[in-house]
Order: C-alpha cells, then sequence, then structure tokens
C-alpha cells in the first residue's frame, strides 16, 4: 500500500513511525531477499555476493560496465546482471574474490552526491529519503582524547 506525500503529511506522529517502520522492515525483507548483500557511502558502493565455497577467480565471470554490472560463474546463469541504477567509473570499480566463497565489488559513484535507491534497477528500492549517512568517526576520536 503506497500512499501519496499528501496522505503522509495527513498522518499523526505515531502514524508516521508505525508507516516508516513498516516500510524499513518491507524493505529489510525485499533486501534480504537479494542474491547478494550491500551498502553505500556517497562515493561509493560495496556489494558482496556469496558463490559457492572452493570458488576461484577464473571459475567467475564478472562484468563491470559504466551502466551496467553481471556476476556468476562461468557456464551458469549470472547470480545477478542487469543494468545499474546510476553510472560508474569503470576504471576506479574493482571486485576481488573473497576466502573463496564471496565476490566483494566496489564501485565508484560518478555522481557522488547521490543515494542509490537499488543497484540493479529491476530490483527493489530502497527510500534513500531515511538514509543515515554514518557520522565521521572524528567526533568520536576528539572525546576521547580530551577524556584521556
Amino acid at each position: 500500500m503506497s500512499t501519496s506525500a499528501d496522505d503522509y503529511d495527513k498522518l499523526t506522529k505515531e502514524e508516521r513511525v508505525a508507516r516508516d517502520k513498516a516500510d524499513r522492515e518491507r524493505e529489510a525483507q525485499e533486501q534480504a531477499a537479494l542474491p547478494y548483500r550491500w551498502k553505500q557511502q556517497l562515493e561509493e558502493v560495496d556489494i558482496v555476493v556469496p558463490v559457492p565455497a572452493g570458488t576461484r577467480g577464473k571459475d567467475l565471470n564478472v562484468v563491470l560496465g559504466r551502466k551496467k554490472l553481471s556476476v556468476g560463474l562461468k557456464g551458469k546463469e549470472p547470480i545477478m546482471s542487469g543494468e545499474l541504477c546510476q553510472e560508474i567509473k569503470v576504471e576506479e570499480s574493482t571486485w576481488t574474490l573473497e576466502d573463496r566463497k564471496e565476490v566483494h565489488i566496489h564501485l565508484e559513484k560518478i555522481n557522488k552526491q547521490q543515494w542509490w535507491a537499488n543497484v540493479l534497477t529491476h530490483h527493489p528500492k530502497i527510500d534513500t529519503t531515511k538514509i543515515e549517512p554514518e557520522n565521521s568517526k572524528l567526533s568520536d576520536l576528539d572525546g576521547e582524547t580530551r577524556n584521556g
């Protein structure tokens, strides 16, 4: 059930909290169902794609394009494949195989002022207006330094 911004404005604070919580839970379930995990900062997106244990780099077929991403095992259907929701800097984006069981993909965004709603355009979106950027750790350090 999606409502327009006007409807949302008419809700009480409690109703908004309940709606936001329900939206977050639905979003979390949709994201958990994807064949990968991802997180982002304004400048970059990091994706972890589980692959069968014992996979070797030469078994993988990974394609990083300006607006395209495909990850899979050679000779099989890709685990994830499609159009990226935003363009990336291909020459600054990388992938590595970790512990022979996960492909770690690092994408450098071209637009470093925009949150991504999803990785691939056909996958469920997250509400980017609700993203709370991680605060820089400098503030933590200052507190410890002063107290020490």
